[in-house]
């Protein structure tokens, strides 16, 4: 199965790393010498991914601005002879990048919502902005491998696992799976229950849900639903609950999770890539 196209959901405020996101969204802060927000890009490009959509707020258009050609100075580095950076510059000209706007922040689910229209395939790779996984394959690798070891995989949902402590189950989404179910894959799990920050006690395992999801189209259509019909937030592990028959799958992953979503996660993150 190849996917063609992936959603990065990047609207969030960063509130957490002010004052310095009053001036640079958090998605652009460095690592080494690239932001975050290339690194979630390599990874979609890393198994053939070629149409990218953020969905930003307004004010944060820096982050489409940093992947977008820059003739000018692509002919100046040319003529320096300072190839090594003109090739870093070029190496998004074959990648479609398009841009929708969450002008209210109402959930991931509603950030999703923003690109249904411009989801053209059968399934597609969605990567939120903190979560970036470290070892011999990246997220996107394990997760779409997870896939293809599936009978049926075209309507299937695949999720990014971690087993996670005990005291840390309340900040995370949490997987029941069947423990009787003949995996294709030693890392796959099939869920049968989806808990959203459960109390440890009544969490129905210890595998949280990583921010890396490959989802069929007809996950918008329950989205939508969930739209027409409520007036808080709108949630993504609310449109799994209510998934009507859809498998649901789930990969834990090998390798290193960093979250760049916290100062400490992002400092920890700049220690092992920077």
């Amino acid at each position: 199965m190849k996917l063609t196209q992936a959603i990065l959901p990047v609207a969030g405020l960063g509130t957490r790393f002010l004052p310095w996101t009053k001036v640079v969204p958090k998605e652009l802060l460095p690592i080494g010498n690239q932001p975050i927000v290339a690194l979630l890009v390599d990874e979609c490009l890393d198994i053939g991914i070629r149409d990218i959509c953020f969905v930003i707020n307004r004010g944060k258009e820096m982050i489409p601005q940093y992947f977008y050609d820059m003739p000018a100075l692509e002919r100046e580095l040319e003529k320096r002879g300072k190839l090594h950076m003109l090739k870093e510059l070029s190496r998004y000209h074959n990648v479609n990048f398009h841009v929708v706007y969450q002008d209210q922040m109402l959930g991931d689910g509603h950030a999703l919502l923003q690109a249904k229209s411009w989801v053209a395939t059968d399934s597609l790779a969605i990567l939120f902005g903190d979560d970036l996984i470290v070892g011999r394959e990246n997220g996107l690798q394990q997760l779409i491998k997870g896939l293809a070891a599936l009978k049926n995989p075209k309507d299937a949902t695949m999720l990014c696992l971690q087993e996670v402590e005990r005291s840390l189950i309340p900040r995370y989404g949490i997987v029941g799976i069947d423990a009787s179910w003949k995996a294709p894959h030693v890392r796959l799990r099939k869920v049968t229950k989806l808990v959203e920050k459960p109390k440890p006690e009544d969490a129905p395992s210890n595998l949280g849900i990583v921010g890396k999801y490959i989802i069929p189209r007809s996950m918008f259509d329950i989205l939508h639903r969930i739209a027409e019909g409520s007036h808080d937030e709108i949630r993504l592990i609310d449109a799994l609950i209510q998934r009507n028959g859809m498998e649901i799958y789930g990969c834990v992953f090998e390798g290193t999770r960093l979250d760049t979503g916290t100062p400490e996660g992002y400092r920890e993150a700049v220690k092992v890539l920077g």
